[in-house]
């Protein structure tokens, strides 16, 4: 073989080499940047959703506390919200959600009550149904890299 034609043929397949090391490199860091992107869309998804589903809760148990009925359209939301949840967060998130929306259930079925009343539950967690979902969301948002 001719020096010349190796030194060619040595000098291209260098500069192939070069160009297909250079693209792989390129597209692993977008991919790896676009994936980043992903998760933390996700992580932010999440988190309004859990947000929603907290002050939606909130408002409903506190208005169980005054009223003996509920209104079914007023629950439509908080359900939605858990139907969201079951596609996007973990079971146990799903289930701790689920056990809020019972609470808010039985208390509306249950007496009314006055502010006195209120008092005497704070010492205990049943005044607080969204603790252990709050601590469920807030685990698994810090496992996606969220703080």
């Amino acid at each position: 073989m001719d020096p010349a034609y190796f030194s060619a043929f040595a000098a291209l397949a260098g500069s192939a080499i070069g160009s297909l090391t250079s693209l792989t490199a390129s597209w692993l860091t977008h991919h790896v940047q676009f994936r980043a992107q992903q998760r933390a869309h996700d992580v932010s998804r999440r988190e309004q959703l859990y947000e929603n589903f907290i002050e939606e809760a909130a408002r409903l148990y506190t208005e169980a506390y005054e009223h003996n009925e509920a209104e079914t359209a007023k629950l439509v939301n908080l359900y939605a919200l858990v139907s969201k949840m079951r596609v996007l967060s973990s079971p146990r998130i799903v289930e701790s959600a689920d056990r809020v929306v019972r609470v808010i259930i039985e208390t509306y079925l249950a007496p009314n009550k006055t502010f006195c009343d209120v008092v005497e539950l704070l010492d205990n967690d049943a005044m607080n149904p969204l603790c252990e979902f709050s601590n469920a969301c807030r685990e698994e948002l810090q496992g996606h890299g969220s703080s």
